[in-house]
Formats: C-alpha cells, structure tokens, sequence
C-alpha cells in the first residue's frame, strides 16, 4: 500500500497498474489475440491472477478520485478487449456486457457493500460503532474558507 499526505490514492493506483501491466505483459502468450486457449479459460485466469492485483486494499482506496480510477478502467477495458479479441471500435460497455464483468465502479461499490455487511456483523463493540455514523460518506479534503 503506497500511502501520500492527502491519501489520494495515486500512487498506490498506478503502482498497482503497473504491476497489473507487468504480468498481463508475462501472460500475453497465453491471454492474447493469438492464443487458442478459450475464453472461459481466459477469465478464469483473469479472475484468478490479474484481478485481484488492482483489487488489493480495494476497501481502503475506493473513495480515490475519478480520475485515479480511471487509470484502473482503462486498464480493465484493454485487457477484457483482447481476451475476446474485440476489434478498436467495440464499446466498452459491450464488452463488459458479454462478459458479465463489472466495472471498476460497480466492483468498488460490491466489495464496499460487503465490507459494510462484515463490520456490521463484527463482534468488536467499536468496530460495529464505526457504522453509526447515519451512512454519511467522508471524504479527507480541506475544506476552504469562502472569503468575505
């Protein structure tokens, strides 16, 4: 986990994207355009391999900014393209679609919704007092004084 002052994210995301890019880089032989592994074959190893390399901490940094999380769609949409060997002019939301995959969003959300479920249930007095909050979200910005 790659912490900054402001925890924005960026840095843990993009190391993360480059860490996704290396191995999809050491398995395109077997993932690519060119290979004759089928495509169930090929989610399975998405699923077990590359998915959970930008999924790591996905409790933590899922308040990240748009545009940081944009780095990881972009990411996801290249490589579920070439797994179905899609041509450049396939919409993503096609693509993700057929495969019934979810979205970097829609994967945030879940994994929230199931960590929300979990320290409901927690058997920590304190940790099930964390969700009292009346489900307000928090971002760590400053807020600025408006000038008078």
């Amino acid at each position: 986990m790659h912490l900054d002052r402001r925890l924005t994210w960026r840095d843990h995301i993009k190391a993360k994207r480059q860490q996704a890019n290396k191995k999809f880089g050491d398995m395109y032989w077997l993932l690519g355009r060119q290979s004759t592994l089928s495509l169930e074959n090929k989610l399975l190893i998405y699923k077990c391999i590359l998915k959970p390399i930008w999924t790591y901490g996905i409790q933590l940094w899922g308040a990240a900014s748009h545009s940081n999380l944009e780095i990881l769609q972009r990411y996801q949409n290249k490589v579920l393209k070439t797994l179905v060997n899609a041509p450049w002019f396939t919409r993503n939301t096609e693509v993700h679609d057929y495969l019934e995959m979810p979205t970097v969003k829609e994967e945030i959300e879940r994994s929230s919704e199931a960590y929300k479920k979990r320290l409901v249930r927690h058997s920590n007095y304190l940790a099930t007092k964390l969700m009292n909050t009346n489900n307000c979200l928090f971002r760590l910005k400053r807020m600025r004084l408006a000038s008078i």
